[in-house]
């Protein structure tokens, strides 16, 4: 949530008991403002279909780690967790202006999810993280390893740029992030930034940023294995380790998770690593490298009324990114990264009801330059320059028999370049003015430019902060809609929004913390893409989304926190040309109202438990072209428990779905029931 500590600008990564202390294409795509998805997922359903959890199984790998734990277990005195107001005092955010800011002083709305918060909650995947955030709503469709997408504000899933590291890993045709892969192991924290970005960030950050910082390896290396096994034949092994050794520094994460899920073609194994390695040889340098890889297989059952037995998809990625960062002065910094990223997926066999297996290839190559120039001590000029150029295609076996001879692989390739400049003022204390702009250039459809104004100050004697900022942002043609719409001359998809907000913190620093924030934002969408008589894509649609934000974090007593949020949303379709909604329906997959709880205590600072909860209701889903049907509320609660038999050993337990609530995140794709999990880890 937004007050979370973070203890350094990427993070502390050490794996030791201060972290205990708490220590693509899928089965169906996204139904956005454009529409979208197969007959089957937009028929009604008399009911819901019910889940039958699988018997728990323990593999023998599993029961190995848990015969080679006593060998590990040497009792030592935990080391404090820092309090409340020394960690507050700390925290810092880098997204909302791409340099550090403090957090209680940043001029735009941010929350920040710490890798502590994955510890205590056992949360195991980004998206299930990003379910507490303000904002956001994510839809998954159906169990793990399905397509699982975030929408901020109520604006389309391909609007907000995802960055790892500071770069854009928004893959595939749809031009969005497909969260179903990304595992958390070696992340130190995420930070949401909500409202358009585009002028920071570019293409996709219409809506919003998410950017994930991986952690950086400091002090004596250490080590973290972990096994946990449960309900569905769900297996799961993850490790992660991180240090630094004369002037180098790493930090590395792999996972394997191998489950059946509940139905038939249910199955998902994914494999997933993330590595980042750094060469510091003075104070003013360091030269480092990110490295990701990603594979999985998932069986596509499809919906609940046309299931599909043998459907299988394939989707493996992989991504190396070197970094810069050079301060020659203490008034100049340099920030330099060049990233080449590889993405292939393989549908076979392909049961959609066309021919044969199909294929798809994305492949892109990026230059983000920055530099952060601090004249005087109220004054820091960011600017820089951005490349892109992107490839991507799909094989379609089908196309010669229904459309004639046409080539059955269709590619579409993208170049950007793209130039920024960002003044930062703080012309008394406590006052911070942000203005920037940014021109974007595209091969196929010329340039763009967007600004943004942003603001906050903190009052002092109420120790609250004041926040407010009105910008323009904008999200190009997707290779999907190039494509299928059989258009490579769309326009960019334009935003206008404002927000306006305040946080109130409380008993900062007197070893207890509380912060209360609330924020209205407003987005006026337009030049949207969608579809006409013809079934061609043109830019036809308009939208607007409007709603409220709110985030709490009290910690009345040194073990315990409790954490809430809500946002009421409501996100309405303002054009008639676009066929696929009528004109004044609610934006499909946007619920109204969420509600997301959290609790954790820590008993006799061993026994960590947490208990969450979400509500969400108010959902309608896309009916083609006529009025919209509604599809019903739903809530789910999850339990954990970690216990820490001594600094090298802990073993935990999770039930998710605690009260075996039948529902559905998209319509006809059921969630999992009741499941239980339990494991260990072993420290070195």
């Amino acid at each position: 949530m937004q007050n979370r500590p973070v203890w350094f600008a990427r993070g502390s990564a050490r794996v030791s008991r201060a972290g205990f202390g708490v220590a693509p294409k899928q089965s169906v795509p996204n139904a956005e403002i454009s529409g979208g998805g197969s007959a089957q997922e937009k028929s009604a359903i008399a009911r819901r279909a019910r889940q039958h959890p699988r018997r728990m199984r323990y593999p023998i790998r599993f029961v190995a780690l848990l015969g080679f734990a006593p060998f590990v277990c040497f009792g030592q005195e935990a080391s404090p967790t820092p309090s409340p107001g020394e960690a507050e005092a700390q925290q810092v955010v880098v997204s909302a202006t791409r340099f550090d800011i403090p957090l209680d002083q940043s001029p735009a709305s941010v929350s920040v999810i710490s890798s502590e918060d994955f510890e205590q909650k056992q949360i195991e995947r980004v998206s299930d993280a990003l379910r507490e955030v303000p904002g956001l709503s994510v839809v998954q469709t159906g169990t793990a390893g399905q397509l699982t997408s975030v929408f901020t504000r109520g604006l389309r899933s391909e609007h907000t740029q995802v960055l790892l590291d500071g770069i854009p890993i928004n893959q595939g045709l749809q031009g969005a992030f497909n969260f179903a892969d990304l595992t958390t192991e070696d992340i130190d924290r995420i930070e949401v930034v909500r409202g358009p970005q585009s002028t920071l960030y570019g293409p996709r950050a219409l809506a919003g940023v998410i950017q994930i910082f991986t952690k950086q390896g400091t002090g004596t290396p250490g080590v973290l294995l972990a096994a946990e096994g449960g309900s569905y034949d769900t297996f799961r092994e993850w490790t992660q380790s991180d240090g630094t050794i004369d002037g180098f520094d790493y930090s590395m994460g792999a996972s394997r998770l191998d489950t059946e899920n509940a139905r038939p073609n249910n199955n998902y194994r994914n494999t997933a690593a993330i590595t980042d390695v750094g060469w510091s040889p003075d104070e003013q340098l360091r030269v480092d490298s990110l490295f990701t890889y990603s594979v999985s297989d998932t069986g596509n059952p499809n919906t609940i009324f046309d299931p599909r037995p043998i459907d299988h998809f394939l989707t493996e990625r992989w991504l190396i990114g070197p970094h810069i960062d050079w301060k020659p002065t203490d008034w100049w910094d340099h920030k330099f990264i060049f990233t080449y990223d590889h993405e292939r997926q393989i549908n076979d066999p392909n049961e959609d009801g066309f021919v044969g297996p199909t294929r798809a290839l994305f492949e892109r190559t990026q230059i983000d330059y920055q530099n952060d120039l601090r004249p005087t001590s109220w004054l820091t000029l960011t600017s820089g320059f951005f490349y892109s150029r992107l490839n991507a295609g799909q094989e379609r076996p089908f196309v010669l028999q229904i459309f004639g001879p046409q080539p059955t692989f269709v590619s579409d390739h993208t170049q950007e370049v793209a130039g920024f400049v960002q003044t930062t003022l703080t012309p008394v204390e406590n006052l911070i003015l942000v203005a920037g702009g940014r021109f974007d250039h595209f091969n196929q459809f010329g340039g763009v430019w967007t600004y943004r104004f942003a603001s906050s100050y903190k009052i002092g004697k109420t120790n609250a902060t004041l926040h407010s900022s009105v910008a323009t942002g904008f999200s190009p043609p997707s290779s999907q809609d190039k494509i299928f719409g059989n258009n490579f001359g769309l326009k960019s998809e334009r935003d206008l929004g404002w927000d306006i907000g305040i946080e109130q913190r409380f008993w900062s620093g007197s070893g207890r913390s509380a912060t209360v924030g609330l924020t209205y934002f407003h987005n006026d969408l337009s030049n949207v893409i969608g579809f006409n008589g013809l079934f061609q894509t043109l830019n036809l649609g308009a939208a607007e989304t409007q709603g409220l934000e709110a985030e709490l974090r009290v910690q009345p007593i040194t073990d315990f926190l409790l954490t809430a949020s809500y946002t009421y949303l409501d996100a309405e379709k303002t054009s008639s040309k676009d066929i696929s909604q009528l004109q004044g329906a609610r934006l499909p997959r946007r619920p109204r109202n969420e509600i997301y709880v959290s609790a954790s205590y820590l008993w006799w600072k061993r026994l960590r438990t947490t208990v969450e909860a979400k509500f969400v209701n108010a959902r309608e889903e896309l009916n083609f072209g006529g009025p919209n049907f509604d599809i019903e509320d739903y809530s789910f609660a999850n339990i954990a428990a970690e216990y820490e038999v001594n600094p090298h050993l802990s073993v935990f337990g999770r039930i998710d779905n605690l009260a075996n609530e039948h529902y559905s995140e998209v319509f006809g794709f059921p969630a999992l029931g009741r499941a239980a999990y339990g494991g260990m880890k072993l420290r070195f």
